[in-house]
């Protein structure tokens, strides 16, 4: 009975000691232990059965950004099924707006945020560094976010699709398709940061072929008329980038650029529907669908968003507007595809 006495007193001891050693390591290991315990949960899949709320800021509706919206929510439906459901909202051309709705669906604690076309993008990454946001129909994503030395993968909360087609190729088309061309517009509005960034980059191929290049730049769609006027009197061929704004107003710009003769290049193949002559095309719902698939990922798997790079769409297409184009008398090379509006 001593011995077990004994053998018992000195059982407490060691506890009693152990006990105190861990008490005064505690504070230095705990916030490793517990960073270690966040990274697991973060890697780790969902359980079976969650459901989940996804916001969408869209920043004004057009054709394009339209269609990316549609894939996005087609390839999360795909999976998800009725588990996923989605607060869609459309800022109407309006920054401002746009940061509302961004910080509403913080408030509302959404899973995720789609942020669709870049101003959305800015908004959203202002709202929170927390929530996993997906951006698509953003051209430059180290532009977008005034990231210097921007190596394809943002880090943090963001990532997403491109709708970058080669912009040495779109320069290209404009000699291809109007070889005694010797004068340039580029169109874009300066609210853009990622339209200027094109218009710079475009404007320095064209140079470089010879071409005598002006750019002219409208604050909104109040004075695209007028901007388009002053551009059509003074190009033989106008360039517009991937522009959201623009791409709103197209039957404005047509109304002006047709009728004085002027072909247009266009971006994107939204914008080239509705005012262009051609286009490198990128397709909308495959970048939206692709960006769904990407939630999928975060959202069900479990996905590290911080490491994922931003993707791009692979094969772009040469397009061509047939009416326009008859409309203008202009012949395309056999390697251009006709547009077809849905």
């Amino acid at each position: 009975m001593k011995k077990k006495a004994i053998a018992l007193l000195m059982t407490g001891v060691m506890l009693a000691m152990t006990a105190c050693a861990s008490t005064g390591a505690g504070p230095a290991a705990a916030p490793a232990e517990d960073a270690a315990a966040e990274a697991a949960d973060e890697s780790a899949p969902a359980e079976e059965g969650k459901t989940y709320n996804v916001g969408i800021c869209q920043l004004v509706q057009h054709v394009a950004l339209d269609a990316a919206t549609k894939g996005f929510r087609d390839a999360l439906t795909e999976k998800l099924g009725d588990r996923v459901t989605f607060d869609e909202q459309n800022a109407a051309g309006d920054t401002a707006t746009a940061t509302t709705i961004c910080n509403n669906l913080v408030a509302e604690n959404v899973d995720l945020i789609l942020a669709n076309a870049t101003p959305a993008l800015q908004s959203a990454a202002a709202a929170t560094n927390t929530i996993p946001i997906l951006g698509t129909a953003i051209t430059e994503y180290g532009v977008a976010l005034d990231i210097d030395g921007f190596d394809g993968t943002v880090g943090g909360n963001i990532s997403g699709t491109s709708d970058l087609a080669p912009l040495d190729a779109q320069a290209a088309m404009v000699s291809e398709l109007f070889p005694d061309a010797k004068t340039v517009g580029i169109v874009y509005c300066s609210a853009e940061p990622n339209s200027k960034y094109q218009a710079d980059t475009v404007e320095k191929y064209l140079q470089d072929a010879g071409l005598t290049v002006t750019i002219y730049t409208f604050a909104d769609s109040n004075d695209i008329a007028s901007v388009m006027g002053e551009a059509c009197a003074n190009n033989e061929v106008l360039y517009i980038p991937t522009d959201n704004t623009a791409a709103s107003c197209t039957e404005a710009i047509n109304n002006v650029a047709q009728p004085a003769g002027v072909p247009i290049v266009c971006g994107e193949e939204g914008l080239m529907s509705g005012c262009g002559v051609a286009t490198l095309s990128i397709d909308y719902y495959g970048l939206g669908y692709t960006t769904g698939e990407m939630a999928y990922e975060i959202l069900e798997n479990g996905k590290d968003i911080s490491t994922m790079a931003i993707e791009y769409y692979p094969d772009p297409v040469k397009e061509y507007n047939p009416t326009i184009c008859e409309a203008l008398g202009i012949t395309v090379p056999d390697d251009y595809a006709a547009f077809e509006a849905e």
